[in-house]
């Protein structure tokens, strides 16, 4: 074996970092684009073998498949037919574990240990794992259904707001201003934008509400009902309240100050990333069958 490959890939971008499979030190880290299944199975393993030979990149070594062993965890493996398209096309790599980029990201935050992720980036997700070693879900569902609380849905409701303000049903403040001069004031242009937007387009605009937080209450409300949606993943995930806590993602660890106190002190610092969660699944025989679908 040459290479233990850990691959965490979403709907904004994909990051691998590569071990020495014999002394398990670091070769490299690399990224590329998105790799959500949703996005394209062509697309997810073009960016996956991008981000690796990124990694690679500088340390004179080549990539040979049959002498590696993969973990990954890639957005919308909960798909099936996604999932099986995707693993039809792997390349011959000696060892394929496949999970989602929310467990791949719980197993890396605990060190595999029994604890909840709650994470929101493009799009949102609560994972936990039991200490008798049950998983657990809570939302997942995807944009637009689901995705409470993530980057797109709050972009969604940004855009919202700066429609309702220039038909006369919100005040024109600043979050509706820099939605207008990202995109346009014009109903024509507003609209034309929002109909051929798709997830990771909408969270781009998810930044403009955190910038204009502290000018208008409008962008505190929509921050904050965010941080509360969050906040119901967690406790459909952990009624109890046992379970140690982390907060992951670009809009989920910025929300985390919005938590209410008694998930604030569960609240923990991550013992790892996604990445080393995919390199866990290597050990995981669910994620090591599921590469066999």
């Amino acid at each position: 074996m040459d290479f233990l490959i850990g691959v965490d890939g979403g709907g904004t971008g994909t990051r691998a970092v590569v071990l020495d499979a014999r002394s398990q030190r670091m070769v490299g880290q690399g990224e590329a684009g998105a790799s959500a299944l949703t996005q394209g199975v062509e697309q997810a393993w073009k960016h996956v073998m991008q981000a690796i030979a990124a990694a690679l990149e500088g340390s004179g070594r080549m990539l040979r498949p049959e002498h590696c062993a993969i973990g990954l965890g890639l957005a919308a493996v909960n798909v099936p037919s996604l999932t099986q398209g995707f693993l039809a096309q792997a390349p011959a790599f000696a060892r394929l574990a496949l999970d989602t980029d929310g467990y791949a990201m719980l197993l890396g935050a605990h060190e595999g240990r029994p604890g909840m992720v709650v994470a929101a980036g493009t799009g949102s997700v609560g994972v936990a794992l039991m200490p008798d070693g049950e998983r657990r879900t809570s939302g997942g569902w995807g944009f637009p259904v689901g995705d409470e609380g993530s980057g797109a849905r709050l972009g969604l409701e940004a855009m919202r707001h700066a429609q309702w303000a220039l038909d006369g049903r919100a005040p024109v403040g600043a979050l509706a201003q820099a939605v207008y001069a990202r995109i346009g004031r014009d109903a024509q242009t507003l609209v034309s934008w929002s109909n051929q937007a798709n997830a990771r387009l909408w969270a781009q605009l998810a930044p403009l509400v955190f910038e204009n937080q502290h000018q208008d209450p409008a962008a505190q409300q929509l921050l904050q009902k965010a941080a509360d949606q969050l906040a119901q993943l967690a406790e459909a995930l952990d009624p109890q309240g046992e379970l140690p806590l982390v907060f992951n993602g670009s809009i989920g660890q910025r929300l985390q100050s919005l938590q209410p106190d008694h998930l604030l002190g569960r609240c923990r610092t991550p013992y790892g990333d996604a990445t080393h969660g995919a390199l866990l699944l290597l050990k995981d025989p669910a994620a090591l069958k599921r590469s066999r679908v």
